[in-house]
């Protein structure tokens, strides 16, 4: 196959988070580009093991490592061996996330520890290993949510505002590694139609009558947005806040 149509051919993707939903589309796509996936999960062998093969038999290296995103030495754990393995990292996508609707005055300090932990704090230091193992070119994708945008509903301030920080971290990484040829973007998808949040489920009668195209997106949306910023030509997109929505915060 010519290199066109394997744009990431000898490309090494890390996505953290990538056994289901947005993740696995998102190793999937990547892998049909021709880049080499490592992925990490929580709890699923069986869907994780389903996307490995899915993106093997498109002709590239890939494997599925557990740890949760929280869990600091854990990740620190995978980075290693993912260099040891391929000697480098050249995509980096931080897809891993918790959504809590929680009522304000009854969150309490474990709440915001792990929301923090999981939505925030494990990105940061994760970013913070590899980008000493990023070659230049290297492209880190944010997975972040149109609600680090707009709040339109209560319950969210724990999830927004670590949505917010991450775009925030976008445009400030954008600066920090511009100068080792490393763009940064993040991408905010709207309601996206997966097992946790169906097309058909309670809190899509909410969503939908936002969306001026009628629907949830598709997670293959999704992935091609991180398909084409990891891709060539690219250099000159960073710092970019892009949503996914269908316009649903236009």
């Amino acid at each position: 196959m010519s290199q066109i149509a394997m744009p990431l051919s000898g490309k090494v993707a890390l996505v953290i988070g990538g056994s289901r939903g947005i993740g696995a589309a998102i190793c999937k796509r990547l892998a049909s580009g021709g880049a080499n996936i490592v992925f990490t999960y929580t709890n699923s062998l069986k869907d994780a093991n389903n996307v490995v093969e899915t993106c093997q038999s498109c002709g590239v290296s890939a494997s599925c490592i557990q740890a949760d995103v929280g869990d600091l030495d854990a990740n620190k754990k995978v980075i290693a061996q993912v260099i040891q393995d391929y000697g480098k990292i050249d995509i980096l996508v931080n897809n891993a996330a918790i959504l809590q609707l929680l009522d304000f005055l009854e969150m309490t300090e474990a709440d915001f520890d792990r929301n923090i932990n999981l939505n925030l704090r494990g990105i940061f230091f994760i970013t913070q290993t590899i980008v000493p193992n990023m070659p230049k070119g290297g492209r880190i994708i944010n997975i972040g949510s149109i609600f680090g945008e707009s709040v339109p509903f209560p319950g969210l301030a724990l999830y927004s505002m670590t949505k917010f920080a991450l775009a925030g971290l976008t445009r400030a990484w954008a600066r920090d590694f511009a100068s080792r040829g490393i763009t940064v973007n993040c991408i905010q998808p709207g309601p996206i139609h997966t097992e946790m949040n169906p097309e058909d489920g309670e809190v899509a009668k909410a969503m939908k009558p936002r969306s001026p195209i009628g629907r949830y997106g598709r997670v293959e949306e999704i992935a091609e947005m991180v398909a084409y910023l990891v891709g060539p030509n690219t250099d000159n997109v960073t710092g970019a806040i892009l949503n996914n929505d269908g316009g649903w915060n236009a």
